[in-house]
């Protein structure tokens, strides 16, 4: 049976009345269900992690952040540690997501301290990796993953174990556009076999760029995809739910 990660990515959405009705949509969806290969993530802006933790406390549902600082504290206006995301209740938080590389500057240097500091927190980091249409185009993808990757042999076999990937083709976020099956299949194998190969591990590899309700049973039953980092999608109780009751069916 294939285990999934159904992980939701809000972003810069939802106050907290939304939050609220959202959870309470989705925790209601799952009464009954059974969720034995199917875990749940949804990771909301800071603002709502506080009420997120409350709601989620009875819950199937892991809570996660979408970003952190890799200080534990100190002189950094405007930033977040581990300890306050811990403290608010997260598991998760995502590293490395392509709108920080792009909009923020994120790099590899930047992102090696922010996974050690998940680690050393006991948080599990979401590293977020992929190639922009560009790089599709001039056939340079895998080196693009393979530079992205890299940072990856700071750390130990077993913190490697506990990481998730997140691939997510640039050019598919947010456009509408999703990667075809033979895309996904190609790069999540090579992926695998890369930190097969590399650093010995065998880890949850989600797909994300337009995963939604529509396209979830070919993208998930994919070979190589356990799961997806679900963005618009996941803002409706509706939508998400229907995702995670295709990866329920898929065995």
């Amino acid at each position: 049976m294939k285990s999934f990660l159904i992980a939701g990515n809000w972003k810069m959405n939802m106050l907290r009345e939304a939050t609220r009705n959202l959870i309470d949509g989705i925790n209601t969806g799952l009464e009954g269900l059974n969720l034995d290969n199917v875990q749940i993530l949804i990771c909301p802006t800071f603002t709502s992690l506080g009420l997120a933790q409350k709601l989620t406390n009875n819950s199937p549902l892991s809570l996660g952040a979408q970003n952190m600082h890799f200080e534990e504290k100190g002189a950094y206006t405007g930033e977040i540690s581990p300890k306050m995301l811990i403290d608010s209740g997260c598991e998760y938080v995502i590293l490395g997501h392509s709108e920080r590389r792009q909009y923020f500057g994120e790099d590899n240097e930047l992102l090696t301290k922010k996974i050690a500091s998940a680690f050393v927190n006991n948080l599990i980091p979401v590293f977020c990796i992929g190639e922009t249409l560009q790089e599709r185009e001039n056939n340079v993808t895998f080196k693009v993953l393979e530079y992205q990757l890299s940072l990856l042999s700071d750390f130990t076999t077993d913190e490697l174990k506990t990481l998730v990937i997140a691939y997510e083709p640039i050019w598919a976020i947010g456009t509408g556009l999703t990667a075809s099956e033979e895309q996904i299949y190609e790069v999540h194998s090579w992926i695998a076999n890369y930190l097969q190969n590399k650093f010995g591990v065998t880890i949850k590899i989600l797909y994300g760029g337009s995963l939604n309700e529509k396209n979830a049973k070919e993208i998930l039953s994919t070979e190589f995809v356990s799961g997806g980092l679900i963005g618009g999608a996941s803002l409706d109780a509706e939508k998400f739910l229907s995702i995670i009751q295709t990866a329920i069916s898929i065995k």
